[in-house]
């Protein structure tokens, strides 16, 4: 080793050992790297697969977003395309909406002169005024006339279209309206009013009596707005009677109220009607009278009553609409009108009683079986079945007749076509016969049949 070390031998040794050791190392190394080359060449095969499905992925992740924005584009442009047909439908409907208000404007000036035209008419005669003028009297009779040439043509569209459907008229005049209805059309037909649900109830009212209505016994008859209470009782059968008419006199006698005039008939005829005394103060000759200022204020009579409600009614449809076109509430509450009562009866077959106006045909008596009357009516599937009432007190009968025989005049002449018969009719009503002339009353009805005409509401 010395001689080795001296001559340089063992330098050499040690480094080819080194080599030698780092030649081994590498080969290991070369097996590694041969592992692992094939360890991956093993995982070349899957990973392909999934490399070209990720680069099918995302072509189609490509081509799904171009289709979504396709998608998103063609609905904005749908959206624009119905955006664009309902601007244009509410362009269209605002012109049509502001065509009509503008026509519904002319046509309520139209219909507010017309009713002021026609009542001035009407009224336009001193000695003879009226408070209503809606169902007797001048008034009532030319009222009937215009309206009935309108119901002509509400009967044949109802004949052919809905034969056998019910008309529930609450116009007025309602005895001469459903009168010719009944008597005329094919048209079933039914009148009604609320007086005489309200009767009972307001009379105690007024009259502080301490009964509830809703217990009292009652019947009514006669005709429209002036049918009679014939008896009441209370619960218990005792007639009530004798204190209204004692109660109706004093109150007559120390006060000035709203309803003189149909205290003064429980005195002087010995029952109660269902119309009001504005009403019923026109339909007689005992109350408005030329010259006779002091029966006026005597009775609180409102002369010229029904024009001045026209235009305070006028005015409430006007706030009324601007209230619902601000978006007020429209409130459905039942009321004691007969209308829905009536239909649930035809409809359920629940009975019903009603006070109806229907033609006599015997059901009182002493009236003429061709007049429109109203009596109690059962009211079920079966239709509306008037009920029989018998006489009348005479002194009743008499105050219905004489408004019975005009309207039947005033019924012909929308049939007949008969001026005559008009003339007629004008001259039997009370209120007009008394205090104008035959001559008179031609003069003024041809007159009135003129200025209807002119305005555009013929009578004939």
């Amino acid at each position: 080793d010395i001689f080795e070390e001296a001559s340089g031998i063992s330098a050499f040794r040690y480094r080819r050992a080194d080599a030698n050791r780092r030649l081994d190392q590498a080969e290991e190394n070369l097996v590694r790297l041969r592992d692992i080359l094939s360890e991956l060449e093993s995982r070349i095969g899957p990973l392909k697969t999934q490399s070209e499905k990720a680069l099918k992925f995302l072509a189609l992740a490509d081509e799904k977003k171009t289709l979504e924005i396709g998608l998103w584009l063609h609905t904005i442009e749908k959206s624009k395309n119905g955006l664009r047909e309902q601007e244009h439908k509410l362009s269209l409907a605002t012109s049509q909406y502001e065509l009509t208000e503008n026509e519904l404007v002319e046509l309520i000036e139209k219909i507010e002169a017309a009713i002021k035209e026609s009542q001035d008419i009407t009224l336009e005669v001193e000695r003879l005024r009226q408070t209503i003028a809606d169902t007797l009297g001048i008034g009532g009779i030319f009222r009937g006339m215009r309206t009935i040439h309108v119901l002509k043509d509400f009967a044949r569209d109802m004949e052919e279209v809905c034969p056998n459907a019910w008309f529930l008229n609450y116009t007025n005049p309602m005895a001469i309206l459903s009168g010719y209805m009944q008597r005329y059309t094919g048209v079933k037909t039914v009148g009604l009013c609320h007086s005489v649900q309200s009767c009972v109830p307001r009379l105690l009212q007024k009259l502080d009596m301490p009964y509830d209505a809703n217990e009292c016994k009652f019947h009514i008859a006669g005709i429209n707005h002036m049918a009679w209470l014939l008896d009441i009782t209370d619960k218990d059968g005792n007639d009530l009677y004798p204190e209204i008419r004692r109660l109706a006199k004093l109150k007559n006698e120390r006060e000035k109220h709203e309803d003189m005039v149909r205290f003064d008939y429980i005195e002087k005829l010995g029952y109660y009607c269902t119309e009001s005394s504005e009403h019923n103060a026109e339909y007689n000759p005992f109350y408005i009278k030329p010259g006779r200022d002091d029966l006026i204020a005597k009775f609180n009579i409102p002369l010229d009553e029904y024009p001045r409600r026209c235009v305070d009614q006028i005015a409430r449809w006007k706030t009324q609409k601007e209230e619902l076109m601000a978006g007020g509430n429209v409130k459905h509450n039942r009321s004691k009108e007969y209308a829905s009562y009536i239909m649930e009866a035809m409809v359920t077959n629940k009975p019903y009683k009603i006070g109806g106006n229907v033609i006599n045909n015997g059901l009182i008596s002493n009236l003429p079986a061709e007049a429109c009357v109203e009596v109690p009516c059962l009211v079920d599937s079966c239709g509306i079945t008037p009920c029989y009432v018998g006489s009348l007190p005479t002194q009743l009968a008499a105050m219905n007749s004489s408004n019975i025989y005009p309207q039947l005049l005033t019924i012909e002449a929308a049939h007949t076509g008969s001026k005559e018969a008009l003339y007629q009719a004008a001259m039997m009503d009370p209120h007009t016969g008394a205090q104008l002339s035959t001559d008179e009353i031609v003069a003024l009805c041809n007159e009135l049949i003129e200025a209807h005409t002119n305005a555009g509401y013929p009578v004939f």
